[in-house]
């Protein structure tokens, strides 16, 4: 990819030197849907920044229930990857595209070397850290202090957003094992949402009212 394309995917970066380096020694990998660029337990081989799509990452425990953290959009990077590649550790995340997704990996090597010779990577990289804590703050404050009721609007106005569409293709136990719930409460939630006419269920699909934000601003 030359120079001028990494300008529009990677708008925070500038530096004329930094983009023909990404462009020089990174590497393009396409996900489809579902596939999955990070799990947990495996060693993380580079430093990824998207380029377009969207990718949903979570954390998995030891049973293999997972919890949603954020998502990444085109432009960024993960804070938590770049923790275990500073570290040489393994992932502690999983990492899935939510749609077709177009990421160039950077190599390990380079990121540490970057870091001392281009300061906008230093500060892509800091910003990068600033982005996702705060998104990790908001993910432990809604599951320790938001009803799952509530979690569960959030839940379906952000995807909603993510993906561009007010129609999701996804089944309640998907939305339980992303939320760390059972699928008995997901079901019982979804039916109360329907009553009040904020969605609408389908066959493995719901379908997200325009006006279910503006619900979540008033209550």
């Amino acid at each position: 990819m030359d120079v001028q394309e990494l300008k529009a995917y990677l708008p925070a970066i500038t530096d004329p030197n930094l983009l023909e380096a990404i462009s020089k020694h990174g590497k393009i990998y396409e996900l489809n849907a579902g596939e999955s660029l990070m799990e947990p337990g495996h060693y993380i081989k580079m430093v990824p920044l998207i380029l377009q799509g969207s990718i949903k990452v979570m954390r998995v425990d030891s049973e293999g229930r997972e919890l949603f953290l954020y998502y990444l959009d085109a432009g960024d990077s993960c804070a938590l990857t770049l923790t275990c590649c500073s570290n040489l550790q393994k992932s502690d995340i999983k990492a899935v595209a939510e749609e077709k997704t177009n990421v160039i990996g950077i190599p390990l090597g380079l990121h540490e070397i970057w870091t001392n010779e281009y300061r906008q990577w230093k500060d892509f990289v800091a910003l990068t850290y600033q982005t996702r804590f705060q998104e990790l703050l908001n993910a432990l404050d809604a599951v320790a202090f938001k009803k799952m009721d509530e979690r569960l609007l959030n839940y379906l106005i952000t995807k909603a957003k993510q993906l561009k569409t007010n129609e999701l293709s996804i089944t309640h136990q998907e939305i339980a094992s992303e939320l760390s719930t059972s699928r008995e409460v997901i079901s019982r939630l979804m039916k109360q949402l329907e009553k009040t006419k904020l969605i609408e269920l389908g066959r493995n699909k719901v379908y997200v009212r325009d006006d279910i934000e503006a619900f979540m601003k008033r209550r």
